[in-house]
Parts: structure tokens; C-alpha cells; sequence
């Protein structure tokens, strides 16, 4: 047995011996904290794959009676674990035949969002509006433009009908969607947080309505929670051993997760960052997940790594690529896929893993107290732009070679750097933003991870304030060239806001949180252009894939 197995045991054991695994079925809130505040009220989603069930008939009538009026796109407003969920349901199923397709707006730049409004037919459109508490900044903004670029000529109950609401009992969005008429309202069991909500009514309704068989899915989940039964040994547990492992080498300073998918998972490892992140990192420690970051040779990685790979049984046991991670002495954890509907028993097992994990480093993992410090921020900075009309100003630097490198030349081993991107997300973006995270671990055999802004502040957000303070941070910022107004009422024209000067806020904000946090930050401006800025930047720090060769590691 090796030394790490053997940790793994006796972690096990200490597990066994507390009574973890029954006491979190039995919702004691001390398995984590003495005070049950945002614990005893947040353990609902162990019961999901059974409460859920009951709701069947609805998602499927109500995907039945969309379907048949023809609506071709499906539009999802929401933010971390409103959106998440939904979005990898749409990436790794996508539509079922003559099912609508389904897109995710979690953006606040400009140029984005009229680029995705702008190319839909509003009558052949669905607006869904997804959002826990029911004040969101973002969705509720985005919500004002959409209705409000959809009602033109429109009377109240055509425009209502083409929005739907998923959120908690008695959010204000319950009263929005009474008043703008919306054409359905999807209450989901509020013992639960946003990140544990996949297989609630956040996850399930779009679901649904790409066509997915949502009961097949809870046939999955319900035989995770099977094996994961108080009864169960805990040595035999699913959610207990892989905490356990995790927890074990993150110990011996592996505290870096990081994710092999194939490409059809990707998107699972978007849901799982957010989990994982946002469940660890606080009080000081926390576990990086690293989901996006391109494969590299052994050498590439520090010895702070700890892989995962999820593989199906049509995949080798081990590739050529993992088999060198093995052999350079690196771990590697291998779990199983065969079936897309699969999906949902993996959810819950890694769900009871961050539980699980949450007790072995003496945290709550169901709050998220730092993100709140990048919202105040940020509606400090909203508060400035009130008063004088424009926002504080921020030492920025213009992209130079030499300006990137003295920054991550400051990372020690065992930290980590992550990329910021307040820029119009796309898939070229993010490629691009895989090239500079290869440069900087060639650079550092530091962990990369990157994230567009504002969409990470609600999954990788509180790791980067709470965790050890290990991490160096690269805001990646841009000018805003072409503006929307954000609507102070839906239905309204009058604005004292725009999606431009929101964007801008949150990314001041979010630096000043950091700073405050001790972290710290280079804010990068690319100007008008930002592709190509990122572009030149790459070539001349000589990243082969963005001169026209491989992406490789220097």
C-alpha cells in the first residue's frame, strides 16, 4: 500500500470512527460548525434525487407545451450555480431532436450581450430568468434589457408569456414575475445553495426542456445516494473515499485538483470548479481546482498536483499522457463515465465528496462569506459613478512582455496564477487564455486558471479572498466601444446605469477585494481590440500555438 493510500485509510477511519457519514444524513450541523447558521438550512440536496421526482410530470408537460408553440431557443439569465448546471446539461446532451437549443447569458459586457439578444426571434424565443435569492445584480439587469428590448409594440401578457422564473419562495422575483405576467413560475426547495442545485428545479427545468429524460437522470442520482446510504461502510462510501482522497493530498501539499476531461465533459468541469472552489476556500486554506488549464508533459507540473480523470469505458485505462504522470510520481485519480446519464450519480457523489471534505479542513463548505466583499466594491464603485459621473480611477498598465513577466516571475512554488478576462467571452478568447496560462506555467510550473469576469466571481470568487494567499492575479480589461443602456424598471426607457459602466465596476471592485485581501493584482488594459492585443501579446512572449505552431510549454 503506498503512503498515500495508506493516508486515505486512515482519514477513512477517522471518518468511521466520528460517525461523519451518518451525522450528515442525520443533518447535524457540528459535523462542520458549532452554529447551524447557513448549514442546517442548506443540506437539501441530499433528498433531491427522491423530492424531485414528484415534480417530473410538470418539467415534462411544461417542455411539451413549449415545444409544440415552436420555440427554437431557449435563453437562460442567471449566474454561478443558477446557470451552471444548466449550461452543462445543454454542453454535454444538447437538444434532443426538435428540442430547442439552449444558451446561457451570464455576461455583463455590452458587446456580448446584444450580440446574443440581437440574433433571436422573440416569438420563437424562451426567456428563462434563474436566481436563488431573487436579487442578482447581473440577472435582474439583464432581465430589465431583455423584456425591455422584447416588449416593444408588444401588449404585457405576449411579452410575459415568453418569460419564466426559477427561484426560491418569496424571492423578489416571485413578485417581478407576478407583475410582468411571466408565463411560469418554478419555486425550488430553498434548504439548498445555488452550487448543490443541479438536480433541483435550476438544473431540471432546462433540462427538460432540451429534451433530456430528467427521470432517467434521477434514476442516476437516486442510485448514487443508494451507495452513499448511513448504512453503507464507510470505506466503501463513494462521496467519503473521494473527500478523503482529496482531503489526503492536499495534506502533502497537493492541493492544486486538477481535471483531465475529454471534450464532451468540459462543461462538468466548469459545474465542479464552482463546487469545489466556493465549498473550500476559506478560513485560510482551500482546494484550486484547476479545470481549464491545456495538458502538459510531467515536468510541466510542481508537486503540488493531485489529477483527476473522468473517462468512459470506451476510453483506454490509462493514455500516454497519464501513464507519464504515473510514472513521474504524480496521482492520479480515475472515475467512470459509461453513460451521459451517469451525469447525475456523479453530481451527487461529488457533492457528498465537498461535503466530506468541508469537515477535514474544519469548514463550513454551504457558505461563501468573501464573496460578498467584490459586491460591496463593486456597488461602492456604481456608487461613485452616481455622484460624479465617473468611476475611481485604477493604476492600470498597457500589455508588454516584459510587464507580464516580472509579475508572474513572483510566484513562489506551491501558488497558483489566474487570469481575469472582463472581455466579450467567446470560444477564441478562451483558447487564447489557454495559450497564456501554458506560457505562464512554463514560466512558473505554477497551477493556471483563468475566468471571464463577472461570471467567475460567482464560482472561483471566494477562493481567490479566502483561501492560503498563495495566488497572483492578472485582470485582463478592455474599452468599451459599444455601450447598452440597462433599464432602471423593465419595460422602461429611462437608465442611470449601462451594462459598460456595470462591467467596469466589477472589475474595480473585485481588484480592490483582492488587494484588501492581501492578494496581489496586475490590471492589464487591452484596449479596443482585445483579441488582438492578447494576440501580439502572445507572439511576442513567443507562444508558439499564437505564431502559428503547437501549443506547447516555455
Amino acid at each position: 500500500m503506498s503512503e498515500a493510500e495508506d493516508g486515505v485509510q486512515c482519514v477513512l477511519d477517522e471518518l468511521r470512527e466520528a460517525r461523519v457519514v451518518q451525522r450528515i444524513w442525520e443533518h447535524d450541523y457540528t459535523v462542520w460548525k458549532p452554529d447551524p447558521s447557513e448549514i442546517s438550512d442548506r443540506l437539501g440536496w441530499l433528498d433531491l434525487p427522491e423530492t424531485m421526482v414528484p415534480e417530473i410530470p410538470r418539467l415534462e408537460a411544461f417542455a411539451k407545451s413549449v415545444r409544440s408553440e415552436g420555440v427554437e431557443r431557449i435563453l437562460l439569465l442567471g449566474m454561478g450555480g443558477s446557470s451552471l448546471a444548466a449550461e452543462m446539461y445543454a454542453r454535454v446532451f444538447g437538444p434532443a431532436e426538435g428540442h430547442p437549443r439552449l444558451t446561457v447569458l451570464d455576461t455583463t459586457d455590452p458587446t456580448a450581450i446584444a450580440a446574443l439578444t440581437g440574433s433571436l426571434q422573440p416569438d420563437r424565443s424562451l426567456y428563462v430568468v434563474a436566481t436563488k435569492s431573487g436579487t442578482t445584480t447581473e440577472t435582474l439587469a439583464l432581465f430589465r434589457h431583455v423584456f425591455t428590448t422584447v416588449s416593444h409594440g408588444a401588449s404585457l401578457d405576449a411579452v410575459g408569456n415568453r418569460f419564466v422564473a426559477i427561484t426560491d419562495p418569496g424571492s423578489p422575483l416571485v413578485d417581478v414575475a407576478r407583475r410582468h405576467r411571466f408565463r411560469e413560475t418554478f419555486l425550488n426547495a430553498p434548504n439548498l445553495g445555488g452550487r448543490y442545485s443541479a438536480l433541483s428545479h435550476f438544473g431540471l427545468v432546462p433540462a427538460a426542456l432540451l429534451g433530456i429524460d430528467v427521470g432517467r437522470l434521477l434514476e442516476s442520482a437516486a442510485r448514487a445516494q443508494h451507495r452513499s446510504a448511513p448504512e453503507v461502510p464507510t470505506h466503501a462510501h463513494p462521496g467519503a473515499r473521494l473527500g478523503a482522497q482529496i482531503a489526503t493530498h492536499a495534506r502533502q501539499g497537493r492541493d492544486k485538483l486538477t481535471f483531465l476531461l475529454p471534450e464532451r465533459l468540459q462543461a462538468f468541469g466548469d459545474w465542479v470548479e464552482q463546487l469545489i472552489a466556493e465549498s473550500t476556500g476559506k478560513e485560510g486554506t482551500g482546494i484550486l481546482p484547476v479545470v481549464s488549464e491545456p495538458v502538459g508533459s510531467p515536468v510541466a507540473y510542481g508537486t503540488d498536483r493531485l489529477f483527476v480523470r473522468l473517462r468512459s469505458s470506451d476510453d483506454p485505462e490509462d493514455t500516454a499522457g497519464v501513464a507519464a504522470l504515473r510514472r513521474h510520481g504524480h496521482p492520479v485519480l480515475q472515475l467512470s463515465l459509461d453513460d451521459r446519464y451517469e451525469l447525475g450519480g456523479q453530481l451527487f457523489v461529488w457533492e457528498f465528496a465537498v461535503a466530506i471534505l468541508g469537515a477535514l479542513l474544519g469548514i463550513n463548505p454551504f457558505d461563501q462569506p468573501d464573496v460578498e466583499e467584490s459586491k460591496r466594491q463593486a456597488r461602492e464603485m456604481v456608487a461613485a459613478y452616481r455622484r460624479t459621473g465617473a468611476l475611481p480611477a485604477c493604476e492600470n498598465v498597457e500589455a508588454s512582455p516584459q510587464t507580464l513577466r516580472e509579475f508572474v516571475d513572483g510566484a513562489q512554488p506551491g501558488g497558483y496564477v489566474s487570469l481575469h478576462a472582463y472581455v466579450p467571452p467567446s470560444a477564441t478568447f478562451a483558447r487564447l487564455l489557454r495559450d497564456l496560462c501554458s506560457w505562464v506555467r512554463g514560466r512558473t510550473r505554477c497551477a493556471t486558471t483563468f475566468g471571464f469576469g463577472p461570471r467567475f466571481l460567482h464560482s472561483t470568487g471566494q477562493l481567490h479572498k479566502g483561501d492560503a494567499g498563495r495566488g497572483r492575479f492578472i485582470q485582463l480589461t478592455c474599452d468599451t466601444t459599444c455601450d447598452l443602456a440597462i433599464p432602471d424598471e423593465a419595460g422602461s426607457s429611462r437608465s442611470s446605469i449601462s451594462f459598460g459602466v456595470l462591467k467596469a465596476a466589477q472589475a474595480l471592485g473585485d481588484a480592490q477585494a483582492l488587494r484588501n485581501a492581501g492578494r496581489p493584482v496586475l490590471r492589464v488594459r487591452l484596449g479596443r481590440a482585445p483579441q488582438e492585443q492578447l494576440i501580439r501579446l502572445l507572439t511576442e512572449l513567443r507562444v508558439p500555438h499564437a505564431i502559428g505552431g503547437k501549443n506547447v510549454d516555455g
